[in-house]
């Protein structure tokens, strides 16, 4: 038995470390790895790549159609703010035009009142100037009555016997137009 242990014990000791480090079974690996490679290569060339290509191209589409979308939204953003300038542009020349018409309107009433209110103080000044040259009249006449009949009492007390109305009345009368 004990034979045996140190004959597995020398067989380990003189075999190599990794077989991969050892150069007996380098042509084989280089074989294997050559194979490996190009079977790698053959399915990523004619499986892995094209469907990723495919995918990029779809990716690089839809990138594509969203932008010309996106362009197409803009012109139309664009046009719709033109639209909407021009309309609002519009609106304010209409409403302008509104309030000049109104403005007009209201300075034809205007002057409407302001002849019928030139027109009616017109005829109420004429109305007061008749009725102050009417009360201007009636005061004369009342300041020539009370003067003759003052007049007529102070030539009555002074002069009593020698009052003449129709002297008293062209004496009054004189010194009234001054």
């Amino acid at each position: 038995m004990a034979d045996t242990t140190t004959g597995t014990a020398s067989g380990a000791e003189s075999a190599p470390g990794m077989p991969q480090l050892d150069f007996s079974t380098f042509p084989n690996q280089i074989f294997w790895l050559f194979v490996t490679l190009v079977v790698l290569y053959l399915i990523l060339s004619r499986v892995a790549l094209p469907r990723i290509a495919t995918v990029l191209a779809e990716r690089q589409g839809a990138i594509q159609r969203d932008l010309d979308k996106a362009e197409e939204m803009k012109r139309a953003a664009v046009n719709a703010e033109n639209v909407y300038n021009q309309a609002l542009a519009e609106a304010r020349a209409h409403a302008g035009d509104i309030v000049n018409e109104a403005k007009s309107e209201i300075q034809k009433d205007l002057d409407k009142a302001i002849v019928k209110a030139d027109s009616e103080i017109a005829s109420k000044a004429a109305e007061s100037e008749k009725a102050i040259g009417e009360i201007r009249n009636s005061a004369i006449k009342s300041i020539q009555e009370v003067a003759n009949s003052t007049a007529a009492d102070i030539v009555k007390a002074m002069m009593p016997g020698t009052s003449d109305a129709k002297t008293i009345k062209a004496a009054v009368a004189a010194r009234m137009k001054g």
